[in-house]
């Protein structure tokens, strides 16, 4: 039996830690805990690696402290827009909805239209109504809506007229997973609300195939956070794939130079790319870096540990 492994991550970019309650904290990485718990269900029951990603995906869209689903940013006109993708690395096969804006779940509708086949990528209304005719729970606008977005978009009109730069957590972030299931299949999904303010039908990196995820297996699954203008232009998911499979390099070695150099090099002429990520291998090896002040992350070791993080901060949690 091949071992199996997950990854999760909530955005990068998170506040400092004197920006929240310890409760607000501990709240969170709760919540980090349940997907992490959700996505191993599915793994040691011996469900696939596809099941287990939209699983953990699904808890951190329902909770108001990621930026998925239930408390996703709001764009500048005030609206919810949701962008989610999954991939299948057994068979290449992936789904993905964009500019959403009453799927409860879109990693629900993004695995839906996956399994459709009849299209790997819908967007506005389109997106919509297919999860409606699909029988997913589609929701009023307010459902999304929490004081913390709210809160942000002021910020972020507020430092637009001022001509200052907002934190790294006011502008965006995004939730993923990564799984290898015991079949030895890997697996990827990603959803996000966007950024905070952003231009009204603006579609970032999340729902990009190879972008913001991407899964083949005998190589890698990739999850993305961070600017998606320029994991669109890296070609982030693919790029570390790619790194592995032509210059062998290990998981590790490939993610980190993705996060550290390529998006470091671009941010000399355009200021700091925010980015992070997590990435599985085909033997389980898990990589999380990221550039900002901490990600929201967590991972099972394949003994069944589980742990998750915020900062450099590593808390082990029973699932």
């Amino acid at each position: 039996m091949t071992t199996i492994a997950l990854a999760i991550h909530g955005g990068c970019g998170v506040l400092p830690l004197d920006g929240m309650s310890p409760e607000d904290w501990a709240e969170a990485r709760r919540d980090l805990a349940r997907a992490l718990a959700a996505g191993w269900a599915e793994l040691t029951q011996g469900g696939s690696a596809v099941a287990a990603v939209e699983a953990a995906v699904v808890v951190m869209e329902d909770s108001p402290h990621f930026n998925a689903g239930h408390g996703a940013a709001l764009n500048e006109d005030g609206i919810h827009e949701l962008d989610a993708s999954i991939m299948d690395g057994a068979t290449l096969e992936a789904g993905a909805v964009s500019a959403a804006r009453g799927i409860r779940n879109p990693v629900r509708a993004a695995r839906a239209l996956m399994q459709d086949g009849r299209a790997v990528f819908l967007t506005g209304i389109a997106a919509d109504n297919f999860a409606a005719g699909s029988g997913l729970e589609v929701m009023p606008q307010d459902y999304f809506t929490t004081d913390k977005r709210v809160e942000a978009l002021a910020a972020m009109k507020a430092h637009a007229a001022a001509g200052t730069e907002a934190t790294e957590n006011e502008k965006h972030g995004t939730v993923g997973a990564v799984a290898l299931d015991g079949a030895g299949h890997l697996a990827a999904a990603t959803s996000t609300g966007g950024y905070t303010n952003k231009p009204a039908g603006r579609v970032g990196d999340s729902p990009v195939i190879g972008a913001g995820t991407y899964a083949r297996d005998g190589v890698c699954a990739v999850s993305g956070t961070g600017k998606g203008e320029f994991f669109i232009r890296h070609v982030v998911g693919h790029e570390i794939a790619a790194r592995m499979a032509y210059l062998r390099e290990d998981v590790r070695t490939a993610a980190e130079h993705v996060v550290h150099v390529d998006l470091s090099a671009s941010s000399q002429t355009t200021g700091i790319v925010g980015a992070g990520l997590v990435a599985l291998d085909a033997s389980g090896q898990v990589s999380t870096p990221f550039n900002t002040a901490g990600m929201f992350r967590g991972w099972v070791t394949p003994e069944g540990r589980a742990f998750v993080a915020t900062h450099q901060d590593v808390h082990e949690v029973q699932l």
